[in-house]
C-alpha cells in the first residue's frame, strides 16, 4: 500500500478532526442561548437539499468500507445490488409514514412520542428501550469501524483517534444539540460525495483488472445466499431504520411534506450509487487478483478487500480515503449522539431536564461506548444484534398506524415484539435440534452469511411470530375484558371506536367518532370512548 508516513497520517487525521471541531464549536457558540426545544429538535425548519445531505451523512459511516465489499466477495454482484437497494430504498418509509405520524402527533419529533400517544406509557418505554439500545450499538459500531480503518490504512493505533473523535463531537453536540448536528452533516455530506468521487476515479484509473479471472470467480452468477439476502436485508434494514431516531429527527425537521419527499429521493439516489460503487470494490479486488491473495494458507478476508485495492495505489489516494473515512465517521457519530440525547430526554424524562443536565448526559454516555468499541470484534455482528429485535417489534407496532385498527393496543405490541424473539429461539431449537444453538441464533453469532437456512428462517420467524403472538395477545385481552364485562354486568366495549374530545381556540368541544350523546349527557367519555394511548 502506498501508505502515508505516520507523521503524514496523524496530520491528515487530526487536521480533519480539528476542522470539524472549529466548525462545530464555532456554529454551536452562536446557538448557545437557544431554547431547550431547539436544542432537542428542529421541527418544520429544513428544506429539501439540507435534508438530503443530512440523510446521506446519517446513513453512511466508516463501516461501509468493510461491510459492502465483503458482501461482494461472498454473494457477488447479486449481493452488492441487493445490499445497495436494501440500504437506500427503506428511506422512503420516512417519506411515506413521516407525514402520517406528524399529523397524528404534530408536537413530536421521535417515533416513541407517537407510540406513547397511541399505545400508552408501557409500550412507549419498551420502544424507547430498544431504540436507545440500537443507537448505543450503532455508536459502538461506528467507533469500532473508524478505529479499524485507521489501523488498516496507517498502521497507527486506532484508540487515540476514537477518543479524539468522541471529544470533538461531544463538545459541539453538547453545545448545539440537534441543530449543530444538522448543520455539520450538511457540510460533511457534501464532502463525502466529493471525496468518494475522487477515490473512485483514482481506483478506476490505477487498478488493472485481469479479465481471465472474471468468469472463474463466479461473482457474476446468482447464488443461494444472494436470493436469501433478497429477503433478509430489506427486512433487517427497513425495520431497524425505525429504531434510528436520527432519521426521525430529520423527518420531523422537514419544512413541508414535499421537502421531505424530495430530500429523501435525492438521498436514496446518492446512497444507492455510493454503496454500489463501494461494494463493487470487492468485485474489483477479486478480478485484479488482490482478493483472496496469492497465499492460500493465509487468504485476505473479504471485509478488507477495499483496503487491499489500496496496496498498489499512490499515497495521496490513501490520504483521500483517510479523510473520507474520518468525515463519514464523524458525521454518522454526531447524528447518533444527538439522536440518543433527544430520545432519552423525550422518552425517559419527558423533556423536563434542563439543557445542562442533557449536556452532561452527552458526555457520560460516551464512556461505555468507547470501552465497548475497543473490544468489538465485528462491525456487522454489532448491527445484527438489534436487527431481529426490530424485525419482531416493528410489524406489530405499525398496525396501529391504520385508523381501522383502533382496537390494537400496547399490550399486543409488547407481547408481539417479545414473542417474535421467542419464536426465533423456537425455530432455532427445532432447526438445530439444540436449545443452546437456538438461543445463539437470536444473536446471529454466525452472521447472516452462514450456509443453510438458519439466518433466513430467523428473519421469517421474527416478524411472522411477532404478528402471531400479537394477535394471540389481542384474543386473550378481549376474552379477559369480555369476561370482566359479564361479571360486572356492563356492556362489552373493548371493540368500540375510541372517542377523541378536542377543543378549539374558543374552548368549544367537538367529538370525532364515538358516542356523542353519552358524552354530552354525562359530561365525560363513556366506555365507548376510550381515549387513544391505552396499554390494555
Amino acid at each position: 500500500m502506498g501508505q502515508p508516513s505516520s507523521e503524514a497520517s496523524n496530520a491528515i487525521i487530526y487536521t480533519t478532526l480539528g476542522i470539524f471541531l472549529i466548525m462545530g464549536t464555532g456554529v454551536a457558540w452562536t446557538m448557545r442561548n437557544q431554547t431547550k426545544g431547539d436544542f432537542l429538535a428542529g421541527n418544520r425548519t429544513q428544506t429539501a437539499i439540507p435534508l438530503a445531505l443530512n440523510f446521506i451523512a446519517s446513513a453512511l459511516g466508516s463501516g461501509i468500507l468493510f461491510t459492502y465489499p465483503e458482501i461482494a466477495t461472498l454473494a457477488g454482484l447479486q449481493g452488492v445490488l441487493v445490499y445497495a437497494l436494501a440500504s437506500a430504498l427503506p428511506l422512503f418509509v420516512f417519506a411515506l409514514l413521516g407525514p402520517i405520524i406528524r399529523r397524528k402527533c404534530p408536537e413530536g419529533f421521535v417515533l416513541t412520542e407517537w407510540t406513547r400517544q397511541r399505545y400508552g406509557t408501557i409500550a412507549a418505554l419498551y420502544l424507547s428501550f430498544v431504540t436507545l439500545v440500537t443507537l448505543f450499538l450503532y455508536m459502538v459500531a461506528e467507533l469500532s469501524g473508524i478505529g479499524q480503518v485507521v489501523e488498516v490504512l496507517t498502521g497507527l493505533n486506532g484508540l487515540p483517534v476514537i477518543i479524539v473523535e468522541c471529544v470533538i463531537t461531544t463538545i459541539y453536540t453538547s453545545l448545539g444539540g440537534f441543530r449543530i448536528s444538522f448543520i455539520t452533516d450538511n457540510i460533511q455530506g457534501a464532502m463525502v460525495i466529493g471525496l468518494i468521487v475522487v477515490a473512485a476515479i483514482a481506483i478506476g484509473v490505477e487498478t488493472k483488472i485481469d479479465t481471465s479471472l472474471i468468469e472463474p470467480s463466479g461473482l457474476l452468477k446468482d447464488s443461494l445466499l444472494g436470493w436469501q439476502l433478497l429477503y433478509i436485508l430489506p427486512v433487517a434494514i427497513l425495520t431497524n431504520d425505525f429504531f434510528l431516531s436520527s432519521f426521525w429527527l430529520r423527518t420531523f425537521a422537514s419544512k413541508t411534506d414535499r421537502d421531505l419527499w424530495i430530500g429523501i429521493t435525492l438521498a436514496a439516489l446518492f446512497i444507492l450509487v455510493i454503496i454500489t460503487m463501494i461494494g463493487c470494490t470487492g468485485l474489483i479486488a477479486a478480478w485484479s487478483g488482490v482478493w483472496p491473495g496469492s497465499d492460500p494458507e493465509n487468504p485476505l478476508p473479504g471485509s478488507v478487500a477495499f483496503f487491499g485495492l489500496l496496496e498498489n495505489l499512490p499515497a495521496w489516494v490513501v490520504g483521500f480515503v483517510l479523510v473520507m473515512s474520518v468525515t463519514l465517521s464523524t458525521a454518522a457519530f454526531d447524528s447518533l449522539q444527538s439522536a440518543m440525547v433527544s430520545s432519552a430526554s423525550n422518552d425517559l424524562f419527558r423533556n423536563k431536564l434542563g439543557v445542562w443536565w442533557i449536556r452532561v448526559a452527552v458526555v457520560l454516555v460516551i464512556i461505555p461506548i468507547v470501552v465497548l468499541a475497543i473490544k468489538a470484534p465485528s462491525i456487522l455482528q454489532i448491527y445484527l444484534i438489534s436487527d431481529l429485535v426490530s424485525a419482531a417489534t416493528i410489524p406489530v407496532l405499525i398496525v396501529g398506524l391504520s385508523d381501522r385498527c383502533y382496537w390494537w393496543r400496547g399490550f399486543e405490541v409488547v407481547v408481539g415484539g417479545l414473542g417474535g424473539i421467542f419464536t426465533v429461539f423456537i425455530f432455532g431449537a427445532i432447526y438445530y435440534d439444540d436449545a443452546y444453538k437456538g438461543a445463539q441464533l437470536i444473536l446471529l453469532e454466525e452472521g447472516i452469511y452462514q450456509e443453510g437456512w438458519a439466518a433466513f428462517g430467523a428473519f421469517v420467524a421474527a416478524p411472522v411470530g411477532g404478528l402471531l403472538w400479537g394477535f394471540g395477545a389481542l384474543a386473550l385481552r378481549l376474552a379477559v375484558q369480555w369476561v370482566q364485562a359479564k361479571r360486572k354486568g356492563v356492556r362489552f366495549d373493548a371493540l368500540d371506536r375510541p372517542v377523541v374530545v378536542e377543543g378549539d381556540s374558543e374552548g368549544v368541544q367537538y367529538v370525532v367518532g364515538g358516542d356523542l350523546e353519552t358524552i354530552l349527557s354525562t359530561g365525560q367519555e363513556s366506555g365507548a370512548g376510550k381515549t387513544p394511548g391505552k396499554f390494555f
